[in-house]
């Protein structure tokens, strides 16, 4: 797919995150779209993360892109995603990725996964007292906002869901955050237990990328 050249005159974009899962995944995504472009992650750019003070995954996401433009002086494409759980009225939303950074536990671990290991003990301590009243519904979110540049007025803004239920205990070894955690009905599997194929076919980060993938071709 050739993307529109007033988008990308140097056939570059900058992903806006320091997230290994999430670059992961979004790389993969691309290459799978056959993207005609070179997609740099921001690390490689030296640029360190944004500060996420907005109050919604749409804020934080474009935080994120400018942030990340305004360094570079490339096209940006930030990805905002967190797990909403229904009982804990929609908790820890945008701040899944620091839910439990109030822990000692979280405060000193230095790696993704102990951090991760963190947030998803802090989600199960939480949702003790509702175990009994399954299941605990819940949904994955992720906002892409994908700028031309920092002053964008016109940001290109795509959003998926991906329903499911939390579980009471951790399943498999794969993915990232609360992939463990997260329950799909539709395939019987958590999110850890789906294979990259599978999960990059129907994750919210994929519907949301599916979703800007139009957008992108409706402006060829």
């Amino acid at each position: 797919m050739t993307l529109p050249i007033f988008l990308f005159p140097q056939n570059q974009l900058v992903l806006a995150s320091n997230n290994a899962g999430k670059l992961a995944e979004l790389r993969h995504m691309f290459a799978q779209a056959g993207l005609d472009i070179e997609v740099i992650a921001q690390a490689d750019l030296g640029i360190d993360d944004a500060i996420e003070d907005g109050k919604s995954f749409i804020e934080n996401a474009l935080i994120k892109a400018r942030h990340a433009s305004a360094i570079s002086g490339l096209p940006a494409l930030a990805d905002d995603s967190g797990l909403c759980v229904d009982v804990l009225g929609g908790s820890p939303g945008i701040y899944s990725a620091r839910f439990a950074a109030d822990t000692p536990t979280f405060q000193q671990a230095s790696a993704r996964a102990d951090k991760d290991h963190a947030n998803n003990q802090k989600l199960l301590a939480q949702l003790a007292p509702y175990r009994d009243n399954p299941p605990i519904c819940a949904q994955f979110v992720c906002v892409l906002a994908l700028v031309r540049h920092a002053d964008d007025p016109l940001p290109m803004i795509a959003q998926g869901l991906w329903q499911g239920q939390v579980l009471p205990t951790p399943q498999g070894e794969h993915g990232f955050g609360y992939d463990p955690l997260f329950w799909s009905p539709e395939h019987a599997k958590s999110a850890a237990e789906l294979g990259s194929a599978v999960k990059n076919r129907v994750s919210h980060r994929a519907q949301a990328l599916q979703q800007l993938l139009s957008q992108l071709k409706n402006d060829a």
